[in-house]
């Protein structure tokens, strides 16, 4: 019996399977890029809205007590937390839209929006952000900006890095 190795190790190469990636990619980096400008609009990267959201997540939700004590950690030190997921949100968002160090990116990204997700158990369907967490793990392992992104350009140059 014979096997076609060969075709099975190129079904991930395929342009179908890197475009679905790619339109991952891009509605993660999208739906990032929305929720700083939705966050900047009710004022959630003050001092003040970042300790205040905080705090309803500290009282409201289900998370494990060693969580809520780093969330009392970042609420406690809002001034610093606060720009700081403002950049993280708008930054990951746009390397994730333009494709440029996807893998990366996409890994923070699965990071953040894990860590939003333990934060807001018990205040939210479980499911919300569950899915965005997934694909962001799916996106950096399938090396989606390799179609559609930056990465692309980058691969055809410097084919061995690892960072796309």
């Amino acid at each position: 019996m014979m096997t076609n190795a060969s075709s099975t190790q190129n079904v991930a190469n395929q342009p179908v399977a890197a475009n679905g990636l790619a339109i991952v990619r891009v509605t993660i980096g999208a739906m990032l890029v929305w929720v700083f400008f939705e966050n900047l609009g009710k004022g959630l990267y003050t001092p003040g809205g970042y300790a205040g959201l905080i705090n309803f997540y500290i009282t409201k939700s289900h998370s494990p007590a060693v969580w809520k004590a780093v969330m009392g950690l970042a609420a406690s030190h809002a001034a610093m937390a606060a720009p700081m997921q403002a950049v993280t949100e708008i930054g990951l968002g746009i390397l994730l839209v333009i494709g440029l160090l996807t893998r990366p990116a996409a890994f923070v990204a699965f990071l953040y929006l894990g860590s939003l997700w333990v934060s807001e158990w018990g205040t939210s369907w479980i499911w919300e952000l569950l899915v965005s967490v997934l694909a962001s793990l799916g996106v950096a392992v399938g090396r989606a900006g390799r179609a559609w992104g930056v990465d692309a350009w980058l691969a055809r140059r410097w084919p061995s890095s690892p960072w796309w």
